[in-house]
């Protein structure tokens, strides 16, 4: 079966709510202490989505949105 090593980010508001976001990896298990501190945080717009996408569906729109983004942010 094939996999995809995927990280859960939660962030919460100051006003309790919460949301939870799926991704890639960014901070692996043997990654130091002091490695990896966010600097920088974006927000793409909403997208309205089919319900029934697969995960590999989702990351592959996911990948596209990231590649899109870096190319507007440089």
């Amino acid at each position: 079966m094939k996999t995809l090593e995927l990280q859960l980010i939660t962030v919460g508001l100051d006003d309790g709510k919460q949301g939870v976001f799926v991704g890639w990896p960014l901070i692996q298990e043997q990654a130091p202490a002091d490695s990896g501190q966010v600097e920088n945080i974006w927000f793409s717009n909403l997208q309205q989505v089919p319900d029934n996408l697969t995960l590999e569906q989702l990351m592959e729109l996911v990948r596209k949105q990231l590649c899109s983004s870096m190319a507007t942010i440089q």
